[in-house]
């Protein structure tokens, strides 16, 4: 339910609005649904040109980029997971092509995916992620199977080195995946299948069905990725998010995914078709959150990798859509009186969310939430069809 009073981003997309000379027709029991985009200053620039020059945001940018560079991963990180990938990659790729008596199941192709083929990798996050999909159906001691068999072919190929302890290898297995890990470096080895054998998975005998295709989006998603977003502004920007994400509660929900597509929406998607320079890209985040982009009623961010015109905010709840919209209409206002520092971390206080702050005399005030769950549904109600669309994309947590 919605607060008297209280409606966040516009009033969620206008969905209030009556239909004029259609009062009492039978048709109009059924709710319509039309998702509407929030006001972005970006888009309507044409509309509202500048009177005056841009102010000088260069401190703003210079700040970005040195919290790009303490979040990305140090030399020393990069080499571990490097290494470590390449002795996976290479003892995957070789089942692919030879076998030999291995027949617990049958490898079709290795992709890598996540943040370290997409190149937004986490300082202290030294973690990758390798698809593996099976020509066989995933059955559970298939996954065991293949996990002990990459153990245990790294470990012939290391027999020839000199290793030292931290790079002596281990091996995890957990309901998503098998991982292959060192004290330096972690790959997680996440299993799939070929597509025409989705529909033949068997709950008690194989992987989870829903494990399963996230595996395949991340697929996707790479792939997506490397074609549409390879600009290095878009990387500083992701690397920003998922910081934001970690540090804020209210930026919880936005997963890696959804870091992926709102970076590079914020940049990309502007009049010229030009990337934007990274200090405008990151206010624009803030404006669009905190107009209304992932709240009910927002066309928000289509997902390109789905079909069926999927939101990708639709995978967060009502209260955590309503939770990120208020923190970012708490933080635009931090941000518009000079707060960046707070922000960005550098002076770490993620209480400017939820306490009143004062910038130069101006005092900002946290937002309140505008949507408070139900307490329970009665019989015969009818659920609010922005509440039930369904979503076809899973939440990441395979490190992206």
């Amino acid at each position: 339910m919605v607060r008297t009073g209280m409606m966040r981003g516009g009033g969620r997309g206008g969905m209030g609005m009556g239909m004029r000379g259609m009062r009492g027709a039978p048709f109009m029991n059924k709710k319509s649904f039309l998702p509407r985009h929030p006001f972005d200053l970006t888009l309507a620039e044409p509309a509202f040109p500048r009177v005056s020059t841009a102010p000088d945001d260069s401190v703003l940018t210079t700040a970005l980029l040195k919290r790009s560079q303490d979040l990305t991963p140090s030399q020393p990180e990069q080499t571990a997971i490097s290494n470590l990938v390449t002795k996976v990659q290479a003892v995957l790729d070789n089942l692919v092509v030879a076998p030999g008596d291995f027949t617990k199941c049958q490898l079709d192709e290795v992709r890598q995916v996540g943040s370290f083929k997409k190149g937004t990798m986490m300082a202290g996050h030294n973690v990758a992620d390798i698809v593996i999909i099976l020509k066989t159906l995933p059955t559970k001691d298939a996954a065991e199977v293949l996990g002990k068999k990459v153990e245990e072919d790294i470990q012939k190929s290391m027999k020839t080195e000199v290793v030292p302890k931290a790079e002596a290898i281990a091996l995890e297995y957990n309901e998503k995946c098998f991982e292959i890990w060192n004290s330096l470096a972690r790959v997680r080895c996440l299993i799939a299948t070929v597509p025409q054998n989705i529909r033949k998975l068997d709950a008690e005998k194989h992987l989870d069905f829903k494990v399963v295709q996230s595996h395949l989006a991340s697929i996707r998603h790479a792939r997506w990725f490397e074609e549409n977003a390879h600009h290095s502004t878009i990387k500083v920007l992701i690397r920003i998010l998922k910081d934001l994400s970690e540090r804020f509660d209210g930026f919880a929900p936005l997963n890696p995914w959804i870091c992926d597509l709102l970076a590079h929406s914020a940049i990309m998607n502007n009049p010229s078709r030009q990337a934007l320079p990274v200090n405008l890209a990151f206010r624009r985040i803030f404006q669009l959150l905190a107009s209304g982009l992932f709240v009910p009623g927002s066309a928000g961010i289509t997902d390109p990798c789905e079909v069926g015109h999927i939101r990708v905010h639709t995978s967060m709840s009502l209260v955590q859509q309503d939770e990120c919209c208020m923190v970012a209409q708490t933080l635009v206002r931090v941000l518009a009186h000079g707060g960046y520092k707070h922000i960005l971390g550098f002076v770490e206080n993620t209480t400017v969310a939820k306490e009143m702050s004062v910038w130069d005399g101006v005092v900002v005030s946290p937002m309140e939430p505008a949507y408070e769950k139900p307490a329970e549904k009665k019989d015969g109600e009818e659920e609010d069809m922005e509440c039930v669309e369904e979503s076809a994309m899973e939440e990441e947590d395979n490190g992206e």
